[in-house]
């Protein structure tokens, strides 16, 4: 095809289950998958590691610039303290901006990537040629959130897991700085009451017809024989 790389946006408040979807359908088409949050904790562990204060932009962008998209380690950025940090430095704007320039280099790259996150359709690939907003209610989602805790061994009250969701909600629909929405153009993909393989199968049809409409808009060019 000569249309470019295959750009997925997947969107969603917290544990709306963006990011095993998003894993499974880079494995499934054969791309890159960048779960943009990382981009953010990962900078905050490389400020805490070096001792540096949160507030500090320039050591922010210093850390951000030497990062590696493809090599995030998502098991070690997952611990509560660097979730705390990145939603500090997830406000500084020209961190943000940087990050996201990193984010479309990243999905530029053929023969393209699946990125998930709170602002993928709206601000980082607006031109993705799928994009996705998973969701599902709070109480869904705190179920879920709290039996991942668990299973890795750690403690977890699911009301409290509630509150901290109703939170993290509040303040990424809030912010000033790219919003948590959906952007106009995306499906809505309500997982509340889904399992796992009938989100990706609902998924896969989405982005198969994203891809089927793309091709007729730009059909592959007749080779001269």
């Amino acid at each position: 095809m000569n249309t470019g790389p295959l750009v997925i946006a997947i969107d969603g408040p917290a544990a709306s289950g963006k990011g095993t979807l998003a894993r499974r359908l880079a494995a499934h088409y054969g791309l890159r998958h960048l779960d943009t949050g990382l981009t953010y904790r990962a900078v905050a562990a490389a400020l805490a590691e070096a001792g540096s204060d949160f507030t500090d932009e320039s050591a922010a962008q210093t850390a951000a610039a030497t990062l590696d998209l493809a090599t995030l380690n998502r098991k070690h950025l997952s611990a509560h303290g660097i979730g705390e940090a990145a939603s500090k430095i997830s406000v500084l704007p020209a961190l943000r901006r940087q990050l996201v320039e990193m984010q479309r280099a990243f999905a530029a790259e053929p023969p393209g990537a699946v990125l998930d996150g709170r602002d993928i359709g709206t601000v980082v690939c607006p031109d993705a040629i799928a994009k996705l907003y998973v969701t599902a209610g709070p109480e869904v989602r705190a179920r879920r959130r709290t039996a991942e805790m668990r299973e890795c061994g750690m403690t977890a009250d699911e009301a409290a897991v509630l509150a901290d969701l109703r939170r993290r909600d509040e303040r990424d629909a809030s912010r000033a700085i790219s919003p948590l929405r959906p952007a106009a153009d995306a499906h809505l993909l309500d997982t509340s009451e889904m399992t796992i393989e009938a989100a990706f199968r609902a998924a896969v049809d989405i982005v198969d017809r994203a891809v089927l409409a793309r091709e007729r808009v730009h059909p592959e060019p007749d080779v001269p024989v």
